[in-house]
């Protein structure tokens, strides 16, 4: 009996050290780790420090088989769907795939839009019209598909909220818990002092026929799920640079975890991979139009045209080329959705070189507000937050081309 105890704890003692062996060898084949751990003074500068920064990094790795399907292989460095970070502009990317869900289920109910129809947008209660022409559109009328243009080139703002208001937020969350994509919440326009309950009916010209849409109107401010780190820093200001020297509470602000990102653009990348409930309810066209103004620069654009002086190749394409406003490579595609407020920077992307025939995505988050007070404009974007995404970008491709 003895014996037999004995040898118990023996054979308990082995498994502990076979799974903490395991444990081991995953993490040191962990390459993000090996990247975090490099002497480039863009990463080290963000490695001294990790937890104010809130690095979280998740890296797939795609490999075809001999029929060119996809194989994924995921590894994650501080992953943590529980802690808060403000996904800031990432939230739109969500909003301008759902719009062309939603103009397709209604065509379906026989309503007469189309995301190359004009639209106007007036106010609920008085009809007066607030938004009728865009002047970055060659005949200066909003569309659809010139919002969604406009998202991924520069991240516009107006263009963010003119389809928040014709989608409203209950049908944007509730399609995405509907496709198990991960967590996320949408809660807010970027626009200050916006009415994020109440929608404002939007009409699509269609030869000479109108018809009228009006958003979801919703009661939900905050999430419904608890996470870590909603309370940040020790102070902000309000909007007329008056320090409150508290807090902040992001509790009603949008939220999408690094996850959700990816998964999202995922589906988009790679519809195919995912069961029919969680796929987005595009046509082949739509997706060949996301994935081409995805990937384009801001320069390549004629409508709307960005050619002012002020915008270069990288100007929302923050890995690898963020720290660099010269020409980017024409054989290096990035699909992706940068978002930058409130000292975070986020870029979740797809990355493919049709030279070196590599591909892979990758989505990151990183925090710099050295002095933790939010709502004043002083962050270290473009001194520690683009430099570490660029290098990261960087240091993730060339492994991709040295990896069999």
């Amino acid at each position: 009996m003895e014996n037999s105890f004995f040898m118990r704890k023996i054979q308990t003692l082995f498994l502990l050290i076979f799974i903490i062996g395991l444990m081991s060898c995953e993490s040191s084949n962990n390459p993000l780790n090996k990247i975090m751990a490099s002497d480039a003074i863009e990463i080290s500068r963000i490695r001294e420090n990790l937890d104010r920064h809130e690095v979280q990094i998740l890296y797939t790795q795609i490999d075809r088989d001999e029929n060119g399907k996809p194989l994924f292989k995921e590894y994650s460095y501080q992953l943590d769907a529980n802690n808060y970070f403000y996904p800031a502009s990432t939230a739109k990317m969500p909003v301008a795939i759902l719009a062309l869900q939603r103009i397709n289920e209604l065509k379906s109910e026989g309503q007469k839009v189309d995301k190359l129809a004009p639209f106007s947008i007036f106010e609920k209660d008085t009809d007066k019209v607030i938004v009728e022409v865009d002047s970055t559109e060659e005949n200066l009328n909003p569309t659809i598909a010139h919002m969604i243009k406009k998202i991924f080139l520069v991240s516009d703002n107006d263009a963010y909220n003119y389809l928040f208001e014709f989608l409203g937020r209950d049908y944007v969350n509730q399609e995405l818990r509907k496709k198990s994509l991960g967590p996320a919440h949408l809660n807010h326009k970027f626009q200050v002092g916006a009415d994020n309950k109440n929608m404002n009916p939007m009409s699509f010209n269609m030869s000479d026929t109108y018809t009228v849409i009006e958003g979801t109107v919703s009661n939900v401010d905050k999430h419904s799920y608890p996470l870590n780190r909603m309370i940040k820093g020790i102070g902000y200001t309000d909007n007329e640079g008056n320090l409150t020297e508290e807090p902040m509470d992001f509790s009603e602000k949008n939220y999408f975890s690094i996850q959700s990102l990816n998964h999202i653009l995922k589906a988009v990348i790679f519809p195919e991979e995912f069961e029919e409930e969680s796929r987005f309810n595009l046509t082949d066209e739509d997706y060949d139009f996301l994935r081409f103004w995805m990937s384009r620069t801001a320069l390549e654009s004629e409508y709307p045209n960005y050619n002012d002086g002020e915008h270069y190749d990288s100007y929302v394409k923050f890995f690898m080329f963020g720290d660099n406003k010269d020409p980017m490579p024409k054989h290096i595609r990035i699909y992706n959705k940068v978002g930058y407020a409130y000292g975070y920077l986020t870029d979740v992307a797809y990355i493919k070189d049709s030279k070196e025939n590599v591909e892979f995505m990758l989505t990151a988050t990183v925090h710099v507000n050295e002095n933790q007070i939010y709502n004043d404009g002083n962050y270290e974007y473009d001194s520690l937050g683009i430099p570490f995404l660029a290098e990261l970008g960087r240091q993730v491709y060339n492994l991709e081309l040295n990896r069999k």
